[in-house]
Formats: C-alpha cells, sequence, structure tokens
C-alpha cells in the first residue's frame, strides 16, 4: 500500500469540527466565577485626562471593580519587537504604550479604564456612568502634516513627531546620477490607503490564576501564543515564563492583526491574580474598527528612469510611513525591512535608493497586515511600470519582459542578489507572465478592447509580476537588523508504540488548514495513513516554543521543523529495523511505512518498530527505548514566491463603477504539498487586495475620528464584488529548505491590487485617467474621468 499524500487535495480535516459549529474560540470558554471586564475608551484622538471618577460605577449592583491608569502606573507598557535605529545609528524613539492611559490619550480608542462586573452587559453599563474630564488638543493624522512645524505633538517628548528615519540600497548620489542619465522618467505619488484587517472573530482574552499553583492561564486570540507569554512576561508584568500557560484555541483568522501583543491580554492576567477569580474580554466590532492594528498608510513620491531601449535604470523613492500613536509588535519592520528590501521587485533595476521616515499620528497603530511591507513595495514598482509603459508606448507586458531577471534556479544558477540587501534564492518571472497572457488570449483581448471602445464600454486590463519575502530569514540575521525574538521554529515528532504519531509544532494555525497539511507531510514520510497522526498546537504547556505563523512561514520553516524530526525518528528507526532484520542499517530501505533489506523481500514495519521502541526486549544495545523526538528549523533565507496577477475590468463610463470581468493569477509558490489549500489562500488574498483597490479604506477626520469605523461606512468585497478565480501556477523549488516549498498564504494580496489599478489605468488612459487614489470607488474614478 502506498500512501503518499505530498501534493494532493486532501480535504481539511479540522472542518468537521468548524462547520458543524463545534470549534472551540476563547470566547465560548467558560471558567468557574469567571467575570467580564469592559474597556472604556477615549471618544478623542487627542486629550489630557484633567479626572476620573468611577464612584457612580463602582456603586452599582454587580461591579466588581475598575481600574484605571494609576492602577497601571509603575508597570511597563505593551513594548515594540523590532528596534530600527536612526540613519545616524541613533536608537529608534519607542513611547510607552501603557495598559491603560493615565495623563493624555494618543488616538480615539485609547483605553482610559476597566471595568470588571459579573456580566459583559453590567460591565458596559457601569462604563457608561464613569465621569472623565477631558481638555481636548488638536490632532494629526495625516504622516506628513505631522512633520509640519507646528504639528500636534504625538508625545510631547519627541517634538517633530518622528519615530526613525531609515534608508536602504545604493549610494543616493549614484541613484541621481542614474536618474539624472535616463532618457525617461515616470514620477508618481502615491497614497497606499490604510486598511481594517476585521478578522471574522474579534479578539478575545481570558485571564486566570492559579492561587495553589501560583499560576496564570492566558486564553487568546493570538497568532503567537509563546511570542505573547514572552513578551508580556519579560516585558510587560515581570511574571516568570513557567508561571504563565497561554493556549491559543481555535482562531477565527487574523491575516497579522493578531500576531501582536495587546494591552488587554496584560490587562486580564494582571488583574486575574488581583481579584482571584477568572477575567474575560472580548471586543465588539466597533472595538476591533479602533484599535485591531490597522494595516498599510505609505505616503510616497517615486521616479522610475529608463533608457532610451525600455531598461530601467534606477529608482527612486520618498516614502512617509504612517505608525500610528504607538509602536506595535512589528510596526518598525514593516516599512522598513519587510518594504524596502522588496523594491528590487522582479526586475534588473541596477541603482535603487529608498528614503523612509516613519512618523507618529493620533491614529491607531499600524503593523503588519497580510502581506505586510510587500504588497506596499509592489504597488509602487507595478504602478511605476504600468504608467510608465503608458508614456513609453510600450506593451506593459513587453516592459516586464525586457526587464525581468533572468531564470535562476539556486543550485545550478546562484540566487540573485538585489540592490537592496536580499538574495533571491530561485526565480522565472518571464514564465509566469507568458502563462498569464496565455490564459488571458493577450492578443485576443487587444482586439475585444478595441471593439468595445467603439461601443462606448471602458475595457481595461492590467499587469502585477510581484515577489515576495517569507518565512523569515535567520535569526543571526533578523536579530542584526534589530529583532527582539529569534524567527526559527520547534517541532516534535512523538511515535506512540501503536505506531500512531502526534505532533507538537510551535506554529499556529487560524484558518491555514495546518492540520491538513503537517499531517500530509508527517503521513507521506512515514508511509503511514493520514487517519494517525494528529497534529498540536497553541499550548504553551504542550509545546516546548514556537513562533507561531505569519509572513507566510508555517511550511517552510514549521513545516522543515516537523522533517527534521521525522528525519531522526526515521534514523533511529532504522537501527531498531536493521537489529530484528539482522543486517545493517546502511543495508536498508524505508518506502511504503516499512524498512526492507536491499534486494530482498525481507522487512518489518513502521508499527512493529514504533513497539519495540517501547518494548525493548529485543532491541539493539546501547540504544534508548522510545521514538519521540523534537527540532529546531532556523530558514538559511527568505523563500521567495512570485506570479503574475492579470485583471480585466469594465469601467461604467456614467457611473464610474468598476466590474471585474476576468482575474487571471499564476503563482509559483514552490512545491505544493495540498494544492486545494493553495488555491484557497490565493482566493483569499485575491479578495482581500482587491478589496483595498476598489473598496476598503480607513478615513480619519481632522479631529482624528475614525468616519469609517462600522460595516455601515467601511466597505468589505462580498461575493458579487468578484469573478471566477482563473488560477494556475508554475513551481520553481525553495533550493535551502527539505521540502523546497516558499509560502502561499498572502500571495493573492500582494499581486491583485495593483494588477485592478492598473486595469482601470489602462481602460481609461484615453480619458486623461493616469492615476488614482485607492480605493477606486465609482465617486472618485467618475470625477477623474469627467474632470476635464
Amino acid at each position: 500500500m502506498s500512501n503518499k499524500y505530498i501534493g494532493q487535495s486532501v480535504k481539511r480535516v479540522e472542518d468537521k469540527r468548524f462547520i458543524t459549529g463545534q470549534g472551540r474560540y476563547t470566547d465560548d470558554i467558560v471558567l468557574p466565577r469567571m467575570v467580564h471586564a469592559y474597556i472604556l475608551r477615549s471618544p478623542y484622538a487627542h486629550a489630557r485626562i484633567k479626572s476620573i471618577d468611577t464612584s457612580e460605577a463602582l456603586a452599582m449592583k454587580g461591579v466588581v471593580t475598575i481600574y484605571t491608569g494609576k492602577d497601571f502606573e509603575n508597570i511597563n507598557g505593551v513594548p515594540c519587537g523590532w528596534q530600527v535605529n536612526f540613519k545616524d545609528g541613533t536608537t529608534m524613539r519607542e513611547p510607552k504604550h501603557p495598559l491603560l492611559v493615565l495623563d493624555k490619550v494618543k488616538h480615539a480608542g485609547d483605553g482610559v479604564a476597566m471595568v470588571v462586573a459579573e456580566t459583559k452587559e453590567i460591565a458596559a453599563d457601569a462604563a457608561e456612568a464613569i465621569n472623565v474630564k477631558y481638555e481636548v488638543l488638536k490632532a494629526v493624522t495625516n504622516p506628513k502634516e505631522a512633520l509640519a512645524p507646528g504639528a500636534p505633538l504625538v508625545h510631547d517628548e519627541y517634538p517633530d513627531n518622528v519615530a526613525f528615519d531609515w534608508q536602504i540600497g545604493n549610494d543616493k548620489a549614484e541613484v541621481d546620477a542614474a536618474m539624472a542619465s535616463a532618457h525617461h522618467i515616470t514620477k508618481l505619488d502615491f497614497t497606499n490607503n490604510r486598511v481594517v484587517p476585521n478578522a471574522m472573530e474579534p479578539r478575545s482574552y481570558i485571564g486566570d490564576y492559579d492561587t495553589a499553583y501560583d499560576r496564570y492561564t492566558l486564553y487568546t486570540s493570538t497568532q503567537n501564543p509563546h511570542l505573547i507569554r514572552l513578551l508580556m512576561c519579560a516585558f510587560v508584568l515581570g511574571i516568570p515564563e513557567h508561571k504563565v500557560r497561554v493556549v491559543g484555541p481555535d482562531v477565527g483568522g487574523g491575516f497579522g492583526s493578531k500576531i501582536y501583543h495587546y494591552t488587554e491580554e496584560a490587562l486580564v492576567t494582571w488583574a486575574a491574580k488581583q481579584l482571584r477569580r477568572p477575567i474575560k474580554w472580548t471586543s465588539d466590532r466597533s472595538e476591533a474598527f479602533l484599535t485591531d492594528a490597522h494595516g498599510r498608510d505609505h505616503v510616497s513620491t517615486a521616479e522610475m528612469g529608463f533608457d532610451k531601449d525600455g531598461h530601467i535604470v534606477g529608482l527612486r523613492i520618498k516614502t512617509y510611513a504612517n505608525l500610528g500613536a504607538y509602536l506595535s509588535t512589528f510596526a518598525s519592520a514593516v516599512p522598513t525591512y519587510l518594504h524596502g528590501t522588496l523594491l528590487q521587485g522582479v526586475y534588473t533595476t541596477p541603482k535603487i535608493h529608498l528614503d523612509m521616515t516613519c512618523v507618529f499620528t493620533h491614529t491607531t497603530a499600524v503593523d503588519a497586515y497580510r502581506g505586510a511591507g510587500r504588497p506596499e513595495a509592489t504597488y509602487l514598482l507595478e504602478r511605476l511600470m504600468d504608467v510608465s509603459a503608458h508614456e513609453m508606448g510600450i506593451d506593459p507586458a513587453e516592459l516586464r519582459f525586457k526587464n525581468f531577471i533572468p531564470p535562476f534556479d539556486g543550485v545550478n544558477q546562484p540566487g540573485y542578489q538585489t540592490q537592496v540587501a536580499l538574495q533571491y534564492d530561485s526565480g522565472n518571472y518571464k514564465a509566469v507572465l507568458e502563462r498569464g497572457l496565455e490564459m488571458l488570449g493577450y492578443a485576443d483581448f487587444k482586439e475585444k478592447q478595441a471593439e468595445a471602445r467603439k461601443n462606448g464600454k471602458l475595457l481595461g486590463v492590467g499587469f502585477s509580476t510581484y515577489i515576495e519575502a517569507c518565512g523569515i530569514a535567520p535569526s543571526a540575521v533578523v536579530g542584526a537588523l534589530g529583532a527582539r525574538a529569534g524567527l526559527f521554529e520547534s517541532a516534535q515528532v512523538r511515535v506512540q508504540p501503536t505506531g500512531k504519531v502526534s505532533v507538537y509544532t510551535g506554529s499556529h494555525s487560524h484558518g491555514q488548514g495546518h492540520e491538513t497539511s503537517f499531517a500530509q507531510v508527517v503521513a507521506d514520510k512515514l508511509g503511514i495513513p493520514l487517519a494517525d497522526v494528529e497534529i498540536i498546537h497553541g499550548d504553551s504547556d504542550s509545546v516546548a516554543f514556537g513562533m507561531g505563523t505569519y509572513g507566510s512561514r508555517s511550511l517552510a520553516v514549521g513545516g522543515s521543523a516537523i522533517v527534521k524530526s521525522i528525519e531522526k525518528v526515521l534514523e533511529k528507526g532504522a537501527k531498531i529495523a536493521a537489529h530484528k532484520l539482522e543486517c545493517s542499517a546502511d543495508d536498508l530501505d524505508f518506502a511504503d511505512g516499512k524498512w526492507t533489506v536491499k534486494g530482498t523481500d525481507k522487512s518489518i514495519g513502521f508499527g512493529d518498530v514504533a513497539l519495540t521502541a517501547y518494548v525493548p526486549h529485543v532491541y539493539p544495545a546501547n540504544l534508548e527505548p522510545g521514538l519521540d523526538f523534537s527540532s529546531f528549523y532556523d530558514p538559511a533565507n527568505f523563500t521567495y514566491p512570485f506570479g503574475c496577477h492579470i485583471a480585466v475590468v469594465e469601467v461604467d463610463a456614467e457611473t464610474g463603477k468598476v466590474t471585474i470581468k476576468r482575474f487571471v493569477a499564476v503563482d509559483d509558490v514552490g512545491n505544493v504539498i495540498n494544492p486545494m489549500i493553495v488555491e484557497g489562500q490565493i482566493h483569499g488574498g485575491l479578495a482581500q487586495g482587491i478589496g483595498q483597490a476598489l473598496l476598503e479604506g480607513v478615513i480619519y477626520d481632522e479631529n482624528g475620528q475614525l468616519t469609517t469605523g462600522t460595516f455601515m461606512d467601511y466597505a468589505m468585497p462580498r461575493a458579487d464584488d468578484l469573478p471566477m478565480f482563473e488560477t494556475d501556477r508554475k513551481t520553481t523549488p525553495c533550493p535551502h529548505n527539505p521540502l523546497g516549498v516558499k509560502g502561499a498564504g498572502e500571495a493573492g494580496a500582494i499581486g491583485s491590487t495593483p494588477a485592478v489599478v492598473n486595469a482601470v489605468m489602462n481602460a481609461t488612459w484615453h480619458l486623461g485617467v493616469s492615476d488614482l487614489e485607492m480605493p477606486l470607488t465609482p465617486q472618485r474614478v467618475w470625477r477623474a474621468m469627467n474632470h476635464k
């Protein structure tokens, strides 16, 4: 019997509990004597707290206690997990992010008091009875405006609102010289619009304290149980880690927003000991809009220079990144090491320079959101490429072919060294565009476009050829770049006496299908049925350590750690099998779940070897019993998925409404474990990327009020906004991890956004529309078309 699971579209085993309503999320957990917390939040973006009167609220029946900033005056705030220095080497400015504000609120939604009551409803009612007197101050929400002389200060100790400045690439003088020699320069001003993650499950936390053992448990809807424990214990509350258990049960989506350590996690953990009762806090949707870390929000001016033959000679960029009021866990890394390092794109650009200024404003903190820096880089590059093609009268596909990095596999040809620090592992960028054009029927499309225009229909096609960096680089490298944690992953493979296998992984699943994909890897490598493998994650008491899931790292890093442990299992298993078969381990082959003496039919199955390991009656001398191994995998490099996304749109000339008629996506994510799951990940990413292009966008008014704070005001993509996606794959395996995988979770959100915007510009270019700020709402498109 053959048990080959890698590469098969196995149905997700975890879905049974989800589709039958049996998933167990944090808010589903009810503990004995549990009370409920409600956070009173500032209605102002910038204000001094003059006084807080909690007397009326405390007198209400069912109210247990109320905490304010005074209770946490001597407790550290939540930290930033990545230090990025100024250009001159000065340490970045890292203001305290208090658990509750004591003196001055910095954004609408800043927490000023926590009510604990017998029910959530009582706590919410009591919060309304708290009397807070504010001195309202002027606010600033735009990063460039925050730098202007006399702008309101987010933190009084930083008189210019700058968190840090940073640069990457070639020497600026070299880039300036290259641009000066250019035959053609395309210059664009960009605003990469701020977006809200809007995971299906709002954040939810329960703090519990065991008086008998002086031990805490935090149940949290997180992507990183161990990282939350590390940050909360080491930097916030000062609790020894062995005294804290962090459990991340089923999590209903994250998209980056549940990577970070939030104040409420520390609040309920701390308060649980004070009250000797479990405390639950669950966000409502309005709080999620106000307090979940937002994404994107870059303001840039970018120039791309070309020679007379259409080859890129230089790229020069100035960007202002809005970090919000506080530094979230990975906020400083996103516009720098996850964005600036991707500005080579898939092109041979010989000279690149990015000048980045990261700014505090009176807005919600900004951090990683699906793609995290790479979508911003891709949008900038791919918009420049399409506009340049229009301006120079070159077909946008032809311009890309002219400038692609030649194919390389990282084995027979070395990796490609970029101008912005990274070395790509393998790639064939020409192939994905060729396949995309073939699927589209590009030659026929151009004829249809011309015919449609004669009939008054505005048909457009837009291209995006993207690359991203996944899996995060070696811990030593990211440590030198300012990361305050290692970015390895751990895995324990425990073979039971009956041959069943339990896998404990430090990766965390919040919708990706780990319980299926990881089990496929194990079952395939060991030659056992899929049903014989269980995947355990999300509990710091079960899993020794882990770095969680983000950055499309699960298979490339977490899966590689699992493979390392499997290899140890097979190595020891071979010794046991050799002893039983009375031969040398070197004389054995392992396939289809059994060891066979080469050239014979003598064999022993995996289950028999497992039983022998735990009942070692006939056993090799000096070999320990058991079949249980742990491994840590620290990646040698990022992995570099890439692809080609093509959008075909129709723009209604009378209303400006954009309809996506077709969307072609050809992605290369390296080897694929489960094609169905990968396609699902691509579909989800496409929906989010298209959402940013056409629908989604955070708007703050002049007072710092979030005017898009509900689903009535913030437009999310729906099924009828999207076409049937046409997908395909190419495969260039990653040369430096044992599975050859690259990562698929973020690709759709990276390539789709510029493809859609490019398509709209292609449809309206003849009307004088060359660029528009996202989202491309009907009103915005109509105004641009009718401007003259």
